[in-house]
């Protein structure tokens, strides 16, 4: 089992079906079957323990629970969705894709499971950067957006190294660089170096040269989790330079494919924990107030069939 996933108890998959079936037990996903267990909708998680926040050794930037390891808030938060009779499963979603409509018209959808199943390189200064301050750090350039992401772990250290790693710094960088006292090194990086005792200590450049480091960080591009998912054909776009790609959404986080919503990261790749919360609180109301107009449509119907003459 890998080190960043968390086993915890899993409730038996639901045979029957149910209103509705949130992919992913992160904040977005947790937040969002809160919402609607809370409105007495039968509503299934399907989480395989594996967060994007999983590397953090504490969750930053939320009031009350800054702080907080991230395993203890889906903790408390799988509790609360399973107060209100959510139900939550260990597991992997392997396929998901649309199911031929009831005869009253209701979207139905299959979902297949599969049970499936950072300490010294960050990627996000607002997630470890407390943690590395005053730190020998080095930025280890991906793309244009590492030349940002130096500034952001400037903040907090005044040890900073540039590896350029083949990208091109223009004249105005050189000298934004140079005002903020970080030095550059276009040479090519070969290795990464541990200490004796397993812990970084830093870059070694295909001249020989060694330059210690305690800290790498690498601006990476996100994706969002499509596994299991194109039977969907949930459209996608590309973000700003090259820097990732995510589910493409509108308000409450509609979709082009009715029945499905998404929230978190899943479509802002940068959301933190309190962000993400929020829109799977949104999403979750949202389909929610939906379920009730079509409850009512259907009472409705049953109610107009009843009376009608014979």
């Amino acid at each position: 089992m890998s080190a960043r996933t968390s086993r915890y108890e899993s409730d038996t998959p639901p045979a029957e079906t149910v209103d509705v079936v949130v992919i992913g037990g992160g904040a977005a996903g947790l937040n969002g079957a809160l919402m609607l267990a809370r409105s007495r909708r039968s509503v299934v998680v399907i989480d395989n323990g594996t967060p994007r926040n999983a590397p953090a050794a504490a969750m930053h930037g939320f009031i009350v629970l800054d702080g907080t390891p991230p395993p203890e808030i889906l903790k408390r938060g799988r509790q609360q969705v399973r107060q209100y009779g959510g139900q939550i499963v260990f597991g992997e979603v392997v396929a998901a894709e649309p199911a031929a409509p009831t005869a009253d018209g209701d979207l139905r959808f299959t979902v297949t499971l599969a049970e499936h199943w950072g300490r010294s390189v960050v990627h996000c200064p607002y997630c470890h950067g407390w943690e590395v301050r005053d730190k020998p750090i080095g930025i280890l350039a991906t793309s244009p957006a590492s030349l940002h992401h130096a500034l952001l772990f400037r903040q907090l250290t005044d040890d900073l190294v540039y590896f350029t790693n083949g990208t091109v710094l223009d004249q105005d960088a050189r000298a934004r660089f140079a005002a903020r006292n970080i030095r550059t090194i276009e040479t090519e990086v070969q290795e990464v170096v541990n200490d004796d005792g397993g812990a970084l200590a830093g870059l070694r450049l295909v001249d020989g040269t060694f330059v210690e480091r305690r800290v790498i960080a690498v601006a990476t591009q996100m994706h969002a989790r499509t596994e299991g998912l194109d039977g969907l054909k949930l459209p996608m776009e590309d973000l700003p330079d090259n820097t990732g790609r995510r589910f493409a959404s509108a308000m409450a986080g509609t979709t082009d494919v009715p029945g499905v919503w998404v929230a978190g990261n899943a479509t802002d790749l940068t959301a933190q924990v309190g962000a993400s919360a929020a829109a799977g609180a949104l999403a979750g109301s949202h389909i929610n107030a939906l379920l009730a107009t079509a409850d009512t449509d259907a009472a409705l119907a049953a109610a107009q069939a009843e009376n009608a003459p014979a």
